[in-house]
């Protein structure tokens, strides 16, 4: 594998711009093109000794990383607030960053298992499961150890070696976590963090240096990834945009479909993957609906993430709070109506007022593209068969949030939703022993439960012919 040589490449630094003040938080130079290509190198040849280690030992070293990672809470939740902004009052991703890993780690015995065909006289035949080689994680910003922990636990524990990738927006993330699972025990070419550009992540890609690519990002971030990938066969699970819809029905519990979907709405300012973007409320209890839904955001407090007070922060970065801010305005042009004032706390860049829109429809941007940020648009349905039309009426396809008493009809109304994932009185939430997975052009593959274990390795057929006499 030789990469071609920019200067650029070697030269180029990242910034993670802090979202309270605009000032440099963390800097890091990218790796030159020899470096990384030297890192992919040491990676596969740490993997064979790696995946020969014995199973539970493999499980102990990657959980005892994820106590590590804990141990250094207090440390990683200011961290985060000054990266991306969430209130420091939230605590952290801990908790479900070790229920997903120990979750993976519990299962996979079973997951991994062999396969037995048949045996008999005269033949042996099994089905194992065994790792990819090399996998390249690329983790985002928002839910920046929840989503690395979804791919780097079962990798590991599967026995592939992991080269991982974080977002510029939260720059020490892979940084911290990598020091974490070295101190546990995980050797440094197992696991691995590095900073690279677009160009030299993208010709590592096409020189195969990996086995397989977990990307978690945008749908340009996704396509760039297919490109880099063509030709290569090189497997590729992919996690992209979203506009998840909530459909409250005429016998759904109100109180709790308000809380939880405006919730699902705004926390992290709105930057979930599976956020809340689009709420569909039965005529019946439209307005009751959005006065409760009014009430609550009207109590939220815009501020400074380091301030115990604040229970809504900035977004992560001013350019997305900027597309917020437009698909708003479009939307009021035409005819939309906004029911929270502008907070004390908007400054017209990073922190961005939550906003709830009513009178809005299918034509405006809002209500189709991506927001990623704190505003939900709602419209009554008279029926079932129009919710289902205006949930499916999206390119994306991650999950859906129904609210209903009838769960005949909600599985009835789910199978029927194009969707990667059907909750029932709930949302915004991974269960790690389900598989996280998308359609249309939210992507492809599928993270945690038994089916992320099977991605994350191949099938490989045994036919033993015995030797009689």
């Amino acid at each position: 594998m030789r990469l071609p040589v920019t200067k650029d490449a070697i030269m180029q630094t990242l910034n993670c711009i802090s979202p309270i003040d605009g000032s440099v938080f963390a800097t890091r130079e990218v790796l030159s093109v020899e470096a990384a290509q030297d890192a992919a190198t040491r990676a596969r040849a740490a993997q064979s000794a790696w995946a020969a280690r014995p199973l539970q030992e493999r499980i102990d070293l990657v959980m005892a990383g994820v106590a590590a990672v804990g141990a250094m809470n207090d440390e990683i939740v200011p961290e985060l607030a000054h990266m991306m902004g969430r209130p420091m009052r939230y605590g952290g991703e801990f908790g479900g960053f070790n229920e997903r890993a120990s979750h993976m780690a519990a299962i996979v015995k079973d997951a991994l298992a062999d396969i037995a065909v048949g045996e008999d006289e005269t033949f042996l035949r099994y089905i194992k499961r065994v790792p990819h080689g090399v996998v390249f994680v690329v983790a985002p910003w928002n839910y920046p150890y929840m989503t690395a922990i979804n791919t780097l636990a079962p990798a590991l524990i599967a026995g592939n070696t992991v080269v991982l990738k974080h977002a510029t927006q939260t720059l020490l993330v892979g940084e911290r976590m990598a020091r974490a699972f070295h101190a546990a025990g995980v050797p440094e070419d197992v696991f691995q963090n590095v900073f690279l550009d677009h160009d030299t992540t993208s010709a590592l890609i096409a020189a195969r240096a990996f086995d397989f690519v977990n990307f978690t990002g945008s749908v340009g971030g996704g396509r760039a990834m297919e490109r880099a990938a063509a030709g290569t066969f090189t497997g590729l699970g992919l996690e992209l945009g979203g506009k998840d819809p909530g459909y409250v029905m005429e016998d759904a519990d109100l109180d709790a479909a308000v809380d939880t979907l405006i919730d699902g709405a705004m926390f992290n300012s709105g930057q979930c993957c599976c956020g809340i973007e689009r709420i569909y409320v039965h005529e019946s209890l439209f307005d009751a609906f959005v006065e409760k839904a009014v009430a609550i955001v009207q109590g939220y407090r815009l501020g400074n993430p380091l301030d115990p007070e604040t229970t809504i922060g900035p977004m992560a970065n001013v350019r997305f709070a900027n597309e917020v801010r437009g698909q708003i305005a479009e939307a009021l042009k035409m005819g939309a109506v906004a029911h929270i004032a502008t907070m004390p706390g908007d400054d017209g860049a990073a922190y961005l007022t939550p906003q709830i829109l009513t009178n809005v429809s299918h034509e405006m941007r809002v209500m189709r593209d991506e927001s990623f940020g704190p505003v939900v648009g709602i419209m009554p349905v008279k029926d079932d068969a129009a919710a289902i039309a205006l949930m499916n009426d999206s390119e994306f396809g991650l999950t859906a949030s129904l609210w209903t008493a009838d769960l005949a009809r909600a599985q009835r109304v789910g199978d029927q939703i194009e969707t990667g994932t059907v909750f029932l009185n709930r949302a915004d939430y991974l269960d790690p022993g389900l598989c996280w997975t998308g359609c249309k052009n939210t992507g492809r593959g599928g993270g945690l439960s038994v089916i992320g274990y099977h991605n994350l390795t191949r099938p490989k057929s045994y036919h033993l012919k015995k030797v009689t006499q």
